[in-house]
């Protein structure tokens, strides 16, 4: 079936199911083994496109439904098709082996009653993994999943045969090509036979993201979904204060609230590792999360995470995407994004699936004040103010601040500063924690 678009190529809201798309019917018992119940507008708009063979760009934010809008036509297809056994059937790019390893398990979840292969190529693994990865290309499988440096280093060394290949996915193209990666998308393009069916999926839209489109793609399908605007399920504040008064407010605010799970970004993996040691200090579950810790490491934080053992992770931003979670309580921007877009991706990090009751709180030192203008902007309403915690766009600068300190000393009234707020009201977050979804899959 067609999905029906307004002008702005953003779908018509219907009463869809999975089943009105005419997906193979083993791929259909996955769906309901997963309890999937509605597609999401993303999953509506684009799956039929897929299913006619058509190229597809979709511009949908993190949590949208996105992986399983792809997903679920490719394994329809290659579960009706005539596919060989011995080639690489679908290759679908993803830029960090966090987000490739999701998908891969998201893979195994709807093709249980399928014979789908699926084998994950990516770095940051040993001599034991690469063997394993180059078998696998050369043996073939249906789909492979693979982050660009990795798999044009086995094109490289190995060589591998994409002759056979029918489907070639880009999923969070934007951040792929925001790492580099441009010219490599194309070098593994060239690998592909002409008429291979092309898919992606990316949070913006770029000029770089069209002028790829137009290299790789074949009149393609436009689909624009809530384009980088963040869900209104979360409750987002902004709190003003300078930045020698972030800490003690965040650590007030994760002793009293207690979340159960909750993601604090930085700027920097320095800010990280100090946050956890301040943290911890207090008496906080905390674990890190940023490029120094290998893969093994990774997963250990992320399993602690889900399970319970820890509460809170600090992180830079590559746990800004990819990771799926579905009951993240808060998300805290330490520092703020320099990037209206990266303000998206990270506050996405809650209230997900059928969780709607996610907060998203950001600290804004005078320094930050010019980048949150613009996220503002971006977002085109101002962001309400913590009343408890806030104080005021009128504080001062530590530059400032430090000038009055010693202006009072001159004078003899260096007296300690206060706004006269009290600092202690009652709780804020309201963590409403029934009827969780318990399919939750993870990645970066």
């Amino acid at each position: 079936m067609n999905p029906q678009l307004n002008e702005e190529n953003t779908p018509i809201t219907e009463d869809l199911t999975f089943w009105d798309f005419g997906l193979h019917p083993l791929v259909e018992d996955g769906i309901e083994a997963m309890r999937y119940e509605k597609p999401s507008p993303v999953q509506s708009a684009t799956i039929p496109v897929i299913l006619q063979g058509k190229d597809l760009i979709a511009c949908a934010q993190t949590g949208t439904g996105k992986t399983a809008a792809y997903l679920l036509p490719l394994l329809s297809e290659l579960a009706t098709g005539d596919y060989p056994d011995d080639y690489v059937n679908a290759l679908v790019m993803a830029p960090t082996r966090e987000l490739a390893m999701q998908i891969e398990q998201q893979i195994d979840a709807f093709s249980y009653f399928t014979n789908t292969s699926s084998v994950s190529i990516y770095g940051g693994t040993g001599g034991v993994e690469w063997e394993q990865q180059k078998r696998a290309l050369k043996l073939g499988a249906d789909i492979i999943v693979a982050t660009p440096g990795r798999l044009l280093a086995h094109l490289s060394m190995s060589g591998v045969d994409f002759s056979r290949s029918s489907f070639f996915v880009l999923d969070e193209a934007d951040r792929m090509l925001d790492m580099g990666f441009y010219d490599d998308i194309l070098e593994i393009y060239r690998q592909l036979p002409k008429d291979t069916q092309v898919i992606m999926f990316s949070a913006t839209m770029p000029a770089k993201i069209r002028q790829l489109a137009k290299e790789i793609m074949k009149d393609p399908v436009e689909v624009n979904i809530a384009i980088s605007r963040p869900p209104e399920s979360i409750v987002q504040k902004v709190v003003y204060c300078t930045g020698e008064d972030k800490m003690p407010i965040l650590t007030q605010i994760l002793l009293r609230e207690k979340p159960e799970k909750g993601i604090i970004f930085f700027a920097s993996k320095e800010r990280v590792k100090q946050a956890k040691r301040e943290l911890r200090m207090q008496g906080l579950k905390v674990q890190e999360m940023h490029s120094d810790l290998d893969q093994a490491a990774r997963n250990e934080v992320m399993h602690d995470f889900k399970s319970g053992k820890t509460n809170i992770i600090v992180a830079t931003d590559i746990l800004s995407r990819g990771i799926d979670v579905d009951d993240i309580d808060v998300v805290v921007n330490f520092d703020v994004p320099g990037d209206p877009e990266d303000y998206v991706h990270r506050i996405g990090r809650t209230s997900r699936g059928k969780n709607l009751h996610g907060a998203a709180l950001t600290f804004v030192s005078p320094r930050d004040r010019e980048r949150f203008d613009r996220i503002e902007q971006f977002l085109g309403y101002k962001v309400k103010e913590d009343e408890e915690f806030s104080k005021g766009k009128s504080a001062k600068t530590e530059k400032d601040r430090g000038k009055r300190s010693f202006q009072r000393k001159k004078e003899g009234q260096n007296k300690p500063e206060t706004d006269g707020k009290p600092r202690n009201k009652k709780r804020r977050y309201s963590r409403n924690k029934s009827n969780k979804p318990k399919n939750t899959t993870e990645s970066e």
